[in-house]
């Protein structure tokens, strides 16, 4: 008899989260420098908050999940580190090809099967559009994944704005559990197009993907992510068929989902 896999998240900050799915440990986006930390680009960003305490005594991991390589508040120098000690990377073929090693490049929809000890997941690569259309070119290309396993299905969307693409992710799986990388994302040099979903977008996603339990991520730690948390309260509260699906996890704490 098999036993399903259970699931458990431990918040670090921003997109950086500790999943524990059976026997496998996953580890998504790794922001793991202390603040505050400044990191020079064509969009200077600035680390205002430090991750939790458990992210200085992280376990081994079996697999990072990367949506992108090119931002600091997605992967820093201590995130880069970790990459190195993870049994397997997963992100897109553009990041593989820069991290070389252990990365692995999915284009969107593109699967691979993962296994730890007893337990093995099926990683599947998601659109993502990190900004605006047109501004691919400046931001680069990002990955979402869905990884289902023997009990569930979740999502995690990376860093995107919410676009037509993401309709086909519910409605070709049945989640359980979506973390949305929300916060809003904006820049003094781009006036109001925001690079990462508002709480309003991320409600009306929540809507269509039809999880069960929607985890905010990535509204927090950065001064770029400016959109206080009580508004992506109020924009679920605003929808009625999502009533009891927001769940926020503390931060270093593992809790089951």
């Amino acid at each position: 008899m098999t036993t399903a896999s259970t699931l458990s998240a431990t918040y670090l900050g921003t997109a950086t989260v500790l999943l524990r799915i059976g026997d496998l440990t996953v580890l998504t986006d790794p922001a793991l420098d202390p603040a505050p930390a400044d990191y020079p680009a064509a969009r200077p960003l600035r680390r205002t908050a430090s991750p939790a305490p458990a992210a200085g005594r992280l376990p081994p991991v079996d697999l990072v999940l990367l949506s992108h390589d090119q931002h600091a508040d997605n992967l820093d120098h201590a995130g880069r580190e970790a990459l190195g000690r993870a049994g397997v990377v997963l992100t897109t073929p553009e990041a593989a090809g820069r991290l070389g090693g252990r990365a692995v490049g999915l284009a969107p929809w593109e699967s691979r099967t993962i296994t730890a000890g007893a337990t093995t997941v099926t990683v599947t690569a998601t659109p993502a559009r990190h900004g605006p259309e047109g501004t691919e070119h400046v931001t680069g290309p990002v990955t979402g994944f869905v990884i289902a396993y023997d009990g569930g299905t979740l999502y995690v969307s990376g860093d995107t704005v919410r676009h037509d693409a993401l309709r086909e992710i519910g409605q070709r799986f049945a989640l359980d559990v979506a973390f949305l990388h929300l916060g809003d994302a904006h820049f003094p040099s781009t006036g109001d197009r925001a690079f990462s979903m508002s709480a309003r977008e991320g409600a009306a996603l929540a809507r269509t993907l039809g999880a069960r339990t929607v985890v905010p991520l990535h509204f927090d730690s950065w001064e770029h992510l400016a959109e206080d948390p009580a508004r992506i309260t109020e924009a679920f509260a605003a929808e009625p068929e999502l009533a009891g699906r927001l769940r926020w996890l503390r931060p270093g704490v593992p809790e089951t989902l």
